[in-house]
């Protein structure tokens, strides 16, 4: 009888393997908003990253050539001179001209419609369109 009752022991019962389950959804359920917080708050700081490091290209590109890319010119023209410019110095960005950190383009657009004496250059944010409060910009204090 003794090795009966030391079978009957060896394994976990039904409730205590769903007390276990309930216990790491819970720690789940408070760690993972944590973590997923903190990687839109990397996501948003490599945008406003890119677009600083972009700024010091279309500066020192104005600096070489006299002027801004046109719109149509683009972030392109950071990377390949455009046709008929005389002074392009570049490439001013080596790696090509980065996607936000959603994989969406960034916008440019010059003259801008917020920095009429400059450009605009932006990001759609999270939800890769324009405006709607999440883009990253060039043109504000935050």
């Amino acid at each position: 009888m003794k090795r009966d009752r030391s079978r009957q022991k060896l394994g976990f019962t039904l409730i205590e393997l769903l007390l276990v389950l309930v216990i790491l959804g819970t720690l789940a359920a408070i760690v993972v908003p944590k973590f997923t917080r903190r990687s839109e708050q990397a996501r948003l700081t490599a945008a406003r990253t890119d677009i600083a490091n972009l700024e010091v290209a279309l500066d020192t590109f104005e600096v070489d050539v006299g002027r801004y890319p046109t719109t149509e010119e683009g972030l392109q023209a950071l990377v390949e001179a455009p046709p008929e410019v005389t002074g392009w110095k570049g490439p001013y960005i080596k790696r090509g001209v980065p996607k936000d950190p959603w994989g969406n383009p960034y916008h440019y657009k010059c003259p801008g419609d917020h920095n009429t004496n400059g450009y605009d250059l932006f990001s759609g944010g999270p939800d890769g369109k324009e405006g709607g409060g999440d883009d990253i910009d060039n043109w504000s204090t935050s």
